[in-house]
């Protein structure tokens, strides 16, 4: 098939959950697929990363643009312009006319079988018609996610400001996944979701890609002696749900694990940390270390790996890359959503300040439990998620993508047989 991929950001550098899903997923198409990739991306990106893209994509067409700060009074303001935009500002902000000029140009003049919408966003840029099937790779219910942020925020203001956002997502994401001939979702849980929000919109049939991990790059580490009371966590640290969960962890579960063990210490290792993620550091015992370059070794130095996280959608690909090197995990249900693990034989699951910081001593004091976990753990993600399991899920799905009747429009070229996809 040629595919036309849709993306928001250059997938290089690998320091995001979604991006390393698209990545390890294109990389498998790209053996057997011809793509070609538009993508906004950092008005001078190194060399190295365009060159980079050669092994995902056939041809890449980028559109600069600069990320914008999502913290502070310069983010508020900048949400404030949209303040009367019928459009959630996580979508307004990426609206280009470059962009749209981009995918017109490339529609027009190529013969594409199929148009991949990565992630919600883009699809801000699409023309209202298409040539050929389309399928939008839902990553999270980004509508899940303002509603989980208006529900945990304390603060009158900003409360208001994320319901208002919670309402203009859902109702652009629901308007907007009637436009596609297939929905790709990364869990059950959240093709569930997607039924139960958008039923009467969503026409399309969802298929859910697994997540999968690279089980030969995350492997077991023995814990380096001096993080024995070591916890870590690991993430974009600009993703708003990732600085949430940090911040409510230090506020208010590392107080009570110090209340028996008073030299634990945290780890925050992840790109971008907003300017309250980085304050976290003046406490004693707590380190941000930004972006780096490989996490393995901050695995290697923790015993326990946390996922603290009380906001989010989709799946999170830190819990298996944990799990992958032989770290014992501690989650809330949010933070382990859409995960098929088991509380108590691949993680402990957590969703109260006591309850985590309780297992969280569990596992710095019983090294026989911890290490059953970790067991466990590996064993799960070796035998059943490999990205090149998940890619032939998404190449079947992709296969199979039909242009919905009432459309009216047909494909270019014939397709694949569907029994071809399990050579992949």
């Amino acid at each position: 098939m040629r595919i036309l991929w849709l993306n928001t950001n250059l997938l290089l550098p690998l320091d995001k959950g979604g991006k390393l899903r698209t990545w390890h997923l294109m990389r498998h198409l790209a053996k057997r697929h011809e793509i070609t990739c538009i993508s906004f991306a950092d008005p001078a990106p190194p060399h190295a990363h365009i060159a980079g893209m050669s092994e995902v994509c056939s041809k890449l067409v980028t559109i600069p643009r600069r990320e914008s700060t999502k913290e502070g009074l310069r983010f508020y303001a900048a949400v404030a312009r949209h303040v009367l935009n019928p459009l959630p500002y996580a979508v307004a902000q990426y609206r280009s006319r470059r962009y749209r000029r981009a995918v017109r140009r490339a529609l027009a003049a190529g013969s594409f079988d199929r148009i991949v919408c990565d992630f919600l966003v883009p699809a801000v840029n699409m023309p209202n018609r298409l040539p050929c099937p389309s399928a939008l790779f839902t990553h999270n219910v980004e509508a899940e996610i303002w509603r989980r942020h208006a529900e945990t925020e304390r603060r009158p203001m900003r409360k208001r400001l994320y319901r208002t956002q919670w309402k203009r997502m859902l109702r652009f994401e629901g308007r907007t996944m009637a436009r596609f001939d297939r929905v790709l979702a990364v869990s059950e849980v959240d093709r569930d979701t997607l039924q139960r929000l958008y039923g009467n919109e969503l026409a399309a049939p969802v298929s859910v890609i697994p997540t999968g991990v690279d089980t030969q790059y995350f492997v077991p580490q023995p814990v380096d002696p001096s993080g024995a009371r070591r916890i870590v966590f690991t993430g974009s640290m600009d993703w708003l749900p990732n600085a949430d969960g940090v911040e409510y962890f230090c506020r208010e579960i590392l107080p009570l694990i110090r209340r028996d063990e008073p030299d634990a210490t945290f780890t925050i290792a992840g790109r971008s940390p907003t300017p309250a993620v980085r304050r976290l550091a003046q406490d004693r015992g707590v380190e941000v270390t930004g972006r780096v370059e490989d996490i393995r070794p901050y695995l290697a130095k923790s015993a326990v790996y946390v996922v603290p996280l009380r906001i989010g959608g989709g799946t999170r690909l830190k819990i298996f890359e944990a799990m992958s090197a032989g770290r014992a995990v501690v989650s809330t249900s949010i933070g382990a959503e859409g995960l098929p693990t088991e509380n108590g034989r691949h993680l402990l699951i957590a969703d109260d300040p006591q309850a985590f910081a309780h297992a969280v001593v569990r596992l710095l004091r019983d090294a026989t439990t911890r290490e059953a976990i970790e067991r466990a753990a590996r064993a799960l993600v070796t035998g059943r998620y490999d990205w090149a399991a998940a890619a032939m899920h998404l190449e079947q799905a992709l296969v199979e993508t039909r242009m919905a009747a009432p459309r009216g429009r047909t494909s270019s070229v014939p397709l694949p047989s569907v029994n071809r996809v399990k050579s992949l």
